[in-house]
């Protein structure tokens, strides 16, 4: 079976702490994929915050994502304490790409619990069509 990997850049420009909640565990009593993901768009929101943006409105455009790839390495539990770390890259005509480190902040030191890409492509949603990706928030978002 072929795995997804995800190379992660070098350097991230954001780092948020989120708290795992009781209603993350799924029946196996650790978080489940759809609550990693909606920790990793709880990330996205507060990353675009810090420029005044919002999936919504970057710059007059929307966001929508593409794609999504997770690649887990850990367990997380209710009580958990996790900071992800976010960068934009790989910028083009209509998007860009996040990625997302997962780590578990276990006292003084961390461990990874995940990597993630999200590929998010700008769109105007009264028009229903992609868009161009506004020149001031690759500067904004690529510092």
């Amino acid at each position: 079976m072929e795995r997804i990997k995800i190379n992660l850049p070098e350097t991230f420009s954001f780092s948020t702490t989120i708290p795992v909640r009781i209603t993350d565990l799924n029946y196996g009593g650790h978080v489940g994929n759809d609550a990693f993901l909606s920790l990793l768009h709880e990330a996205r929101m507060q990353f675009l915050h810090q420029f005044g943006y919002s999936e919504m409105s970057v710059e007059g455009v929307g966001l929508i994502m593409s794609d999504v790839g997770i690649e887990y390495k850990k367990e997380l539990a209710y009580g958990d304490t996790v900071r992800i770390s976010v960068a934009a890259t790989g910028f083009d005509r209509l998007g860009f790409d996040l990625f997302y480190l997962i780590e578990l902040i276990d006292g003084d030191k961390t461990i990874i619990v995940g990597k993630a890409k999200t590929g998010m492509m700008c769109f105007d949603y009264s028009l229903k069509k992609k868009a161009s990706i506004p020149p001031v928030a690759i500067e904004k978002m690529s510092k």
